[in-house]
């Protein structure tokens, strides 16, 4: 699961309350930790490939989220915040960890069958298409041709061969467009703020995803090595990189921010060779190639005043 976006006022900048992380650390360049947050984003998941040969994906999608909430919560203790929020944030927080329990179970049921660049690449469909629809322009009318045209490459490569995976990444795309309409809800909200709403989301989504992949994890508490390998995907999928987008996002601009998330499938590629071995076909790198341009041209609707 990629980045975690945050409010931009009108000028393209974050908006106040949205820099909690950045004292101390601005003479470390923003570009520099969004290098970090785009390695580890889908390092995490590759480590968590080689994982399931000890651990069932959903039981590995549990470990992750399960972990991260654990760090978050010795870190943030977001239950302070939990206790003077009011029904309606609440109810928000519950719906976004919802989300976030599900799509990380339908992502790792989909890179257990598809390779990771290529779910990576589905997966910002809906981003570019959510675009399109807030911002009616030519400029992401061309941008949603080019992804879909991407998708439509891979689909075509792998839709015949993995029917079931390729539903996975569809579903998880789906869902990632909707954990991006809360997260900025919950970004927006006057009364959680910073790490503090992803921290609850991501202990409400430990809990969540309970009836989803605990039974499965079972076997990694009785395996060291499993266990220690789970935690780590974890912190390095859902903590690190979490962690450099809010440091990267809040001295980056809108554009800025937008024009380097477009590397972030052909990171994925990348990290799936290295990793994973898993050698794409010329279409499937033509894919990719579009999906990017598609994410890189888009521009979302500029956030409304509060």
């Amino acid at each position: 699961m990629p980045f975690l976006p945050l409010p931009f006022d009108n000028n393209g900048m974050p908006k106040s309350g949205s820099e909690p992380l950045l004292a101390g650390r601005r003479r470390v360049p923003p570009h520099a930790y969004f290098v970090v947050s785009a390695i580890f984003h889908y390092l995490g998941p590759a480590f968590a490939v080689l994982l399931f040969v000890r651990v069932e994906p959903l039981g590995v999608a549990w470990l992750r989220i399960a972990s991260a909430a654990l760090v978050f919560a010795l870190w943030r203790r977001p239950w302070r915040v939990w206790r003077v929020l009011d029904r309606r944030t609440r109810w928000l927080l519950g719906a976004w960890a919802a989300v976030l329990a599900v799509m990380n179970s339908l992502f790792y049921l989909a890179i257990d069958r598809l390779p990771l660049g290529t779910v990576a690449a589905i997966e910002f469909l809906p981003v570019v298409a959510l675009a399109a629809i807030g911002t009616r322009t030519g400029r992401n009318l061309l941008a949603l041709g080019l992804a879909v045209g991407g998708v439509y490459l891979l689909s075509d490569v792998r839709l015949v061969a993995e029917p079931l995976g390729f539903a996975f990444a569809a579903a998880n795309a789906f869902l990632f467009a909707l954990y991006i309409v809360l997260g900025h809800r919950v970004a927006q909200s006057p009364h959680v703020r910073g790490i503090d709403g992803l921290a609850l989301s991501m202990l409400l989504a430990a809990v969540a995803a309970v009836p989803l992949g605990a039974l499965d994890a079972v076997p990694a508490f009785l395996d060291p090595i499993a266990l220690a390998a789970g935690v780590g995907v974890g912190i390095s999928s859902s903590v690190i990189p979490y962690v450099c987008d809010q440091l990267a996002m809040a001295r980056l601009t809108r554009n800025g921010y937008a024009l380097l998330v477009s590397l972030l499938p052909a990171t994925a590629a990348v990290i799936g060779v290295v990793v994973l071995a898993q050698l794409p076909t010329i279409l499937e790198v033509v894919g990719v190639v579009l999906v990017v341009a598609g994410v890189a041209v888009h521009r979302e609707a500029p956030q409304r005043q509060s």
